[in-house]
């Protein structure tokens, strides 16, 4: 191995090569299998009980118990039996064919690289905010699963999101731990000689140099990238300092580093995938450094090469509103861009804006990263049914004239990764009706399974759950009553409270205005009356950060927890600080009803109230993101009408309302009306339901098998194919996408007849295509569709070709009578086999 063969290799200096073991032990900590995969639990517990159950990290544990401690456990028979045994079954998981391999064994996939800001893999790992991280994080720990050759790329922050703690008044204050990459689980990527991988962006002024990272999940690795090397500017070396923090300025930087960068270190590596799947529109630059790489392999200008590679690029957007879309201005994308698209790319400045702006004329619109993710890609996609039809609003400006559900934006629910999320004794409960290898692969036998579950079962199941969440609640607020200098007598109340009899509801997301966390205090005095009912009583678990910049959010927060001090309120609602991957875990593990009450159609899709599902807990939610496809009557609660009602206080005080209704008339009265054996039948069976029909369908077992053959598989196959022969497909695509942009101005229908037959219409146009062929264009017969129903699409054919190929051709078509003759209009479309349109060329020529 020489050195343009790097590898990874964890930090020398903390490994005590000579300790004979220890290095089985590093190959188990550094792998975050070991995170959601709890056969390793035990190996870690033994070396520190105590700091294994604050941290939960193995790699930080090695480093921080003493020498001794690991050399006298490593000598003990039973526990050397129990890791070489682990280590085996490790090495054997690695090299087992997956789903992938066995259904499509000879598919041009190869690899997919996977660019995300974001990475929630485990609390170990601090390198996410929230939801997109969990996105990302669980879609990686899938692709393990089942064998999709997927490779990640992110970030490696300094302190990444911040960390919450809640002061005496019910103020959110940041704070920002340092991660020490020592006590992180990765590994540094160093070539064979020992030297860093390193990657050198020259962007204009101090050039960037950039530290990669390895780390492993199971058989899939995440490679991450960090500025902050000793060769930089100073400011340089902030760059990867804080996630999603400080100034436009730096946001672009990360994005530039993300993208650029991260496509260049897969370069470094060796790495060509066929797939590049960018998770928000935050990685979209890599768009334009596997461009520009092509391009350098091949000798293709800039346009031929971005037709080559965006056919392999799968763009998932996240955003519900366009607010949410990263904008920098022109002036700054020029300044750090204008000499990478001059020389690099060997187009204008202004051609590189227009890839992020509305139209070509509108030069001084902000540079949209989406808007550029969509030019730049061959497949987009929202994260929910309802939440592509959103995504189909927000996109229209790009495809001015074409109907809304001709918008390419498709979509692809999103699921949550069910082992990192079911708390042990759901494992258990799944491994004995379902087997252990039940996420290895189709799931489609698991809803029978979960039937077989008795109500009395699930009811012990339940209730065992409800006493070990109540005792972690307890310990996790005397530490946070603690660290905010709470009075000793309020400090040992809160030894107490909570029953893990009594109904638990739970709420815990962002604090956000848009996500309404503070619904529930629209009546206090209403909501007290339901938590205190003496025979029905209620408790509510809450937690959520704000971000630090949002001071609406940070009030929702302060008057929630000035809610709770009030004496009669704090024994049935607890607010916990700092929610945070570990946290989260224990809540979706112990409440009975998660509840979730955002703004139709503001939550794009929503996980956490997937991640109860496989513990049994059951959602209570506005018919919006991924609810909205799940819900029925007998699985779960509803909430609002499924329509958008805005930022309207008369519809919000009216859902609340509502909300208090079906706690007080169904969800309450469900929980505590029992049978003679103490158990709630109708609770039972809507649980059931829920476990069964739900958990599947909202794993990441469905999602990853979803996108790898739906948009994966056909991505690598256009891939392959307008990059063959150093692109020649691409170059001809490129040659015919200037002729249409040429001429498509001079297309026009010159007339058009309809005449009706019997049940039949018969139409005829005379079309003028300007130079073009008849096989350049579709001309199609449109009509929309009746209440609802799919709009109607016929395609006519030409019957004659004029000698001048400026004259008029004619096309006809009969269509069985299904509308009237006026509600037929005709209109025409570039054509191209294999060439995406509208995505890749939006003109659309209407007959009037």
């Amino acid at each position: 191995m020489d050195k343009q063969t790097p590898s990874s290799s964890p930090l020398t200096a903390l490994f005590p090569r000579d300790l004979e073991g220890f290095d089985l032990l590093a190959e188990l900590a550094l792998d975050l299998r070991c995170s959601w995969n709890h056969a390793t639990d035990d190996i870690w517990r033994q070396l520190d009980p105590e700091l294994w159950e604050l941290t939960h990290n193995p790699w930080g544990l090695l480093q921080t118990v003493s020498r001794d401690q690991i050399s006298t456990l490593l000598a003990d028979s039973a526990y050397r039996t129990q890791l070489d045994e682990l280590i085996k079954k490790k090495r054997e998981s690695a090299k087992t064919p997956g789903w992938f391999q066995k259904n499509h064994p000879k598919s041009a996939l190869n690899t997919v690289a996977y660019f995300s800001m974001e990475f929630m893999l485990s609390d170990a790992l601090p390198i996410y905010s929230g939801g997109l991280g969990n996105v990302a994080g669980d879609q990686l720990k899938a692709a393990n699963d089942l064998g999709v050759p997927v490779v990640g790329v992110g970030l490696l922050y300094q302190q990444g999101y911040f960390r919450q703690l809640i002061d005496n008044d019910g103020s959110q204050k940041a704070v920002y731990p340092y991660n020490d990459p020592g006590q992180l689980p990765v590994s540094p990527l160093r070539h064979a000689n020992g030297e860093w991988l390193r990657i050198k962006l020259d962007l204009p002024g101090h050039p960037i140099w950039l530290r990669a990272w390895q780390v492993q999940v199971g058989r899939t690795k995440l490679y991450l990238l960090d500025s902050n090397d000793t060769a930089n500017y100073a400011p340089f070396r902030a760059i990867t300092s804080e996630l999603y923090g400080g100034s436009a300025d730096l946001r672009l930087m990360q994005e530039l580093v993300l993208g650029i960068g991260g496509w260049r270190l897969l370069e470094a590596l060796g790495i060509e995938p066929e797939v590049c799947h960018l998770n928000e529109g935050h990685a979209a630059f890599a768009i334009l450094e596997r461009a520009r790489c092509f391009m350098h392999k091949t000798g293709l200008p800039f346009a031929a090469a971005l037709i080559a590679t965006r056919a392999g690029n799968v763009f998932t957007t996240h955003t519900a509103v366009e607010a949410g879309f990263d904008r920098f201005p022109p002036a700054l994308i020029e300044q750090w861009l204008g000499k990478y698209a001059n020389v690099e790319l060997g187009i204008s400045t202004n051609d590189l804006l227009a890839l992020g702006q509305e139209a070509p004329n509108h030069l001084t619109d902000d540079f949209n990263m989406a808007y550029l993710a969509v030019r730049g890609s061959g497949a987009v996609n929202g994260v929910s049914a309802l939440h592509g039809e959103v995504s189909r609003r927000l996109f229209a400006p790009l495809f001015p004239r074409w109907p809304l559900n001709e918008i390419p934006i498709g979509h692809v629910t999103n699921g949550v990764h069910t082992p990192s999320w079911d708390s042990a004794s759901a494992d258990e409960l799944w491994t004995k009706f379902c087997g252990k290898d039940r996420w290895l692969g189709a799931t489609d036998h698991l809803e029978k399974s979960i039937r077989a579950i008795s109500n009395t079962e699930l009811w012990n199941f339940r209730t065992a759950a409800s006493q070990t969440f109540v005792t972690y609640v307890r310990e996790h607020l005397v530490r946070q009553m603690a660290a905010s200098g709470a009075p000793q007598t309020e400090i040992e109340e809160a030894q107490h409270l909570f029953d893990p009899k009594v109904l638990t509801l739970g709420f815990a997301r962002r604090f956000a205005t848009y996500k309404r966390p503070n619904l529930l205090l629209h009546d206090p005095a209403r909501l007290l009356k339901i938590l205190t009912n003496p025979e029905r009583p209620v408790q509510l678990i809450m937690a959520g950060k704000a971000h630090p910049a949002d001071l609406a959010g940070q009030a929702l927060i302060k008057q929630w927890v000035q809610f709770i001090r009030q004496p009669q309120v704090r024994q049935h609602v607890i607010f916990l600080s700092d929610y945070d991957m570990l946290l989260s875990g224990h809540l979706v593990a112990g409440v009975d009803v998660w509840l979730n009450t955002p703004q139709r159609p503001w939550e794009a899709s929503g996980t956490s109230g997937m991640k109860v599902l496989v513990n049994g807990a059951i959602n209570l939610s506005e018919l919006d993101g991924w609810w909205a496809e799940a819900y029925s009557p007998d699985i779960g609660w509803a909430l609002g009408d499924g329509q958008e009602h805005g930022n309207d206080p008369a519809w919000d005080a009216q859902e609340a309302e509502a909300l208090y209704d079906l706690l007080e008339q169904e969800v309450i009265p469900e929980f505590y009306q029992r049978d003679s054996n103490g158990v709630p039948v109708e609770w039972t069976t809507r649980m059931r339901e829920s476990m069964a029909r739900l958990t599947p369908q909202f794993s990441t077992n469905r999602v990853v098998r979803e996108y790898t053959e739906q948009r994966y598989l056909p991505a690598a196959e256009a891939f392959k194919t307008r990059s063959a022969d150093n692109g020649k497909v691409a170059e001809q695509i490129a040659d015919w996408q200037q002729t249409i942009e040429q001429q498509w101005a001079g297309l026009r229908v010159d007339g058009i007849t309809a005449r009706q037959e019997g049940e039949q219409f018969i139409f005829a146009a005379t079309v003028l295509l300007n130079g073009l062929a008849p096989h350049d264009v579709s001309v199609e017969l449109y009509a929309n569709g009746i209440d609802g129903g799919d709009e109607i699409r016929e395609l006519m054919e030409c019957m004659d070709v004029p000698d001048d190929k400026m004259g008029a051709h004619l096309y006809r078509l009969t269509v069985p009578e299904r509308q009237t003759l006026s509600e037929y209009t005709l209109r025409i479309i570039p054509h191209r086999e294999g060439f995406s349109t509208p995505l890749e060329v939006n003109h659309i020529v209407w007959e009037h």
